[in-house]
């Protein structure tokens, strides 16, 4: 039986009330100094009074990373069935797809600057370098998982590569890619954080990253945790969005959601 939207939000936000109830408790008891641990009062105190900047940051943030999720979605799709057509093309040019994971995006940040300028250009590349490695290896393994019987039977009955990879294969692997969408999403936001703490633009369109490393040099410490979790909320609304869409695509057919 599936819990009620309310049986599915109630133990979560106990469990934040809870935490956020401990947390004002211990910094007033042990007097932890401000600059170190602002209480959740003083961080909603100053969520309040910085509402604006916060705000056009956050749209600003979000811009970028949804236009590197995008990119990331795309790219990651048609690279993986490019890979997945072809055995030698999967040896010669997956490793670099790895690559993508492992270089270190505050180390290149500079290059994007150079490359792409500063704004928001720039960030939303470093959202979908850090975002589109998790797109292509979930998306290759769901092509590579298709049943051999099936395939079998599709060249059986005469079907093309296109007809076997639209009827066949992208369906089969429709939960991998979804998964590696949901990955992705969060991973987009964190991309794009980095990315503006090297790329990102100042003055009116000021992102969350900018406002991160403004709060920390003033000594704000209330204000970048507003900001942080200004931008964790944004990774949780795009993963939630991700997930109700493929919950929709997945929930008619597939056990993991027949059975959510």
């Amino acid at each position: 039986m599936r819990p009620t939207p309310l049986q599915a939000v109630a133990p979560p936000l106990a469990a934040l009330v809870i935490l956020l109830a401990l947390w004002e408790a211990l910094a007033r008891a042990l007097s932890i100094p401000a600059y170190l641990l602002p209480p959740p009062s003083d961080v909603a105190r100053a969520g309040a009074v910085d509402a604006g900047p916060l705000l056009a940051g956050a749209v600003t943030t979000a811009k970028a990373a949804l236009a590197g999720f995008f990119l990331s979605a795309v790219v990651g799709v048609l690279a993986a069935i490019a890979l997945a057509s072809s055995r030698p093309l999967e040896r010669a040019l997956y490793p670099y797809t790895v690559f993508l994971q492992t270089v270190p995006i505050v180390a290149i940040a500079p290059l994007l600057v150079l490359w792409c300028g500063p704004g928001l250009r720039a960030v939303a590349v470093s959202a979908f370098i850090v975002s589109v490695f998790p797109v292509i290896a979930n998306t290759l393994t769901g092509l590579r998982s298709v049943e051999p019987a099936l395939r079998d039977l599709f060249r059986l009955y005469g079907a093309g590569r296109f007809a076997t990879l639209r009827k066949l294969e992208l369906p089969s692997a429709l939960p991998h890619l979804v998964t590696g969408l949901r990955i992705a999403a969060g991973l987009a936001v964190i991309g794009a954080i980095v990315g503006e703490f090297v790329a990102g633009f100042s003055e009116d369109a000021a992102g969350l990253g900018i406002l991160v490393l403004s709060a920390y040099r003033q000594l704000r410490t209330d204000l970048l945790f507003a900001a942080v979790l200004l931008a964790s909320g944004l990774g949780l609304a795009l993963f939630g969005a991700v997930d109700l869409a493929g919950r929709r695509l997945l929930r008619r057919w597939h056990p993991s959601e027949i059975n959510r």
